[in-house]
C-alpha cells in the first residue's frame, strides 16, 4: 500500500483541478456550437472561443508545471538529458 504524502495529496488535488477545468471548456465548447447553429453574432463567437484558448492555456500551465516538477525533476536526476529538449520542443509549439 503506497503511503499518503502531501505531494500525492497536491497530485489528486490537481488532477481534480485539471478535470474541473476541462469540463468547463467542454462546456464551453458546446456552447460556442450551439451559438454557431443559432447564428449567434459573430463577435459574441468569437469572443467565446477566446475564452475557451484562454482557459486551455491555463490548463497547459498547469500540466506544465507538473511536469517540471515531477517527471522533467526525475528525468534530469537520472542523468537523462534529453528531456530538456522535448520540453523545449512542447512549449515552443504551445507558444505557436
Amino acid at each position: 500500500m503506497s503511503q499518503i504524502t502531501e505531494e500525492n495529496l497536491h497530485e489528486e488535488k490537481t488532477l481534480k483541478e485539471l478535470l474541473i477545468r476541462m469540463n468547463r471548456i467542454e462546456g464551453q465548447v458546446r456552447g460556442i456550437k450551439g451559438m454557431i447553429e443559432r447564428h449567434v453574432y459573430c463577435d459574441d463567437i468569437l469572443n467565446q472561443i477566446a475564452s475557451v484558448q484562454s482557459a486551455l492555456d491555463g490548463a497547459a500551465k498547469l500540466i506544465l508545471e507538473k511536469h517540471f516538477k515531477s517527471c522533467v525533476k526525475q528525468r534530469l536526476l537520472q542523468g537523462d538529458e534529453e528531456v530538456i529538449d522535448e520540453v523545449l520542443k512542447t512549449m515552443f509549439r504551445l507558444k505557436r
